[in-house]
């Protein structure tokens, strides 16, 4: 006798429910991925910041100062331009426009770029040589392609936060951390000194308003900083430009009205109602788009011009950047990034913060502080906890957690 015994097999309804289940269970699972791996990215640029602020006490023993915010080799042979041509190179200098960072390359594991950088350096194009402390790093592309000078070029992994996906050109070696030049606008990008390293008048200005740890062509030492290295933000993380005009990373810049040290929030009427990470495609009147396209935040790591490598604590991070005048001139630059809610910051004692959004910022609408026509130099920060977190001598208790 014979059995048949039939297979028995899954019906169409049931292949149809085990994909819907799979295909539930993925979509519950990959935002957890993907938060995991944001985590993962978070992580790793608060550990690179982590490595800053070390680089920083290590150069202070052995200084006894932090490196300087727009420092390096006075111009005194009148060949401060940041485009020199091939014949120029033997001759050119940085002209005081060295960031912060450039200093610290030896501390952060880049002793191969600063012996590129404190020596004398062969221009692969024309064969010419560079000076040591290389050329004015305020140079567009082309200069580079007549006169290459590769260490302001270069790309460093350790200044870089992974979440953060922008690379290549048009930029010349990008950077996500930038110095705190506290919480005001005025002088803030040349400080009291020319390019030659004399005194360009405005003392008393710097005084009153550069209140940060880092001022322009001027030393700062731990000392300096009295209200207390654990309440005063020594850096902010920063963005780089994708090109897409994000308000955090494209410079509008003050047409007319008010400037932008009595009104810093000048710019904001520039945002797409619709899309208000980004500018309005043509902007309303007084305020413009900035630059070409070289010339956006985070672009060039060894410039220390405040919108390539500098924070104010004005504005709450990720809000918009406004320049007064031009790229290379002061304005209102927040901290930002591409973590959800906030972004990182350095106090000068080494720890590494987050910083929400919505910290408390004060008025906002409030003048800021300097020698005249604002808030009187001296006062405590017009921008509550924010902006004391970000001045270094102001006298201001910080008694609340952030």
């Amino acid at each position: 006798m014979s059995f048949s015994r039939s297979r028995r097999a899954f019906t169409l309804v049931e292949l149809l429910v085990v994909i819907a289940i799979i295909g539930v269970l993925v979509g519950l699972l990959l935002p957890a991925v993907q938060a995991a791996r944001e985590a993962a990215r978070r992580m790793s640029c608060s550990n690179n910041f982590k490595q800053l602020g070390l680089s920083m006490h290590n150069y202070h023993s052995a200084y006894n100062q932090l490196p300087m915010q727009s420092g390096g080799t006075a111009d005194f042979t009148g060949q401060s331009q940041a485009n020199v041509d091939a014949a120029e190179v033997p001759f050119s200098n940085n002209a005081l426009e060295l960031s912060f960072l450039v200093g610290l390359t030896p501390f952060f594991e880049q002793q191969a770029v600063w012996e590129q950088i404190s020596n004398p350096l062969v221009d692969p194009v024309s064969g010419n040589i560079f000076p040591p402390m290389g050329p004015n790093p305020r140079r567009t592309l082309t200069a580079n392609g007549v006169a290459r000078y590769e260490p302001w070029l270069t790309n460093i992994p350790s200044l870089r936060c992974p979440s953060d996906p922008g690379v290549g050109i048009p930029s010349q070696g990008r950077s996500n951390y930038a110095g705190c030049i506290g919480d005001a606008v005025k002088e803030t990008s040349n400080g009291a000194k020319n390019q030659n390293g004399t005194s360009n008048g405005n003392e008393s200005d710097v005084q009153a308003s550069c209140r940060g740890v880092f001022v322009a062509r001027k030393n700062t030492r731990f000392r300096d900083i009295l209200d207390g290295l654990s309440n005063t933000i020594c850096a902010g993380e920063i963005l780089t430009d994708l090109g897409d005009s994000d308000v955090r990373t494209r410079g509008v810049r003050r047409t007319a009205g008010p400037s932008v040290w009595n009104d810093v929030q000048k710019c904001e009427r520039g945002r797409d109602a619709e899309r208000p990470q980004f500018w309005m495609s043509t902007l309303p009147a007084q305020i413009a788009f900035y630059g070409n396209a070289e010339q956006r935040r985070g672009y060039q790591w060894a410039l220390g011009r405040p919108y390539f490598t500098g924070v104010s604590t004005i504005s709450p991070p990720n809000n918009e950047v406004c320049l007064q005048v031009n790229h290379i001139n002061v304005g209102n630059f927040p901290p930002s990034s591409r973590h959800q809610g906030g972004a990182h910051v350095l106090m000068s004692d080494g720890a590494v913060k987050f910083i929400t959004d919505s910290i408390e910022a004060g008025n906002q609408a409030s003048k800021t502080v300097q020698l005249s026509g604002g808030v009187p130099a001296g006062s405590e920060s017009p921008y509550g906890l924010w902006g004391a977190l970000g001045t270094r001598a102001s006298k201001e208790v910080i008694d609340e957690e952030f």
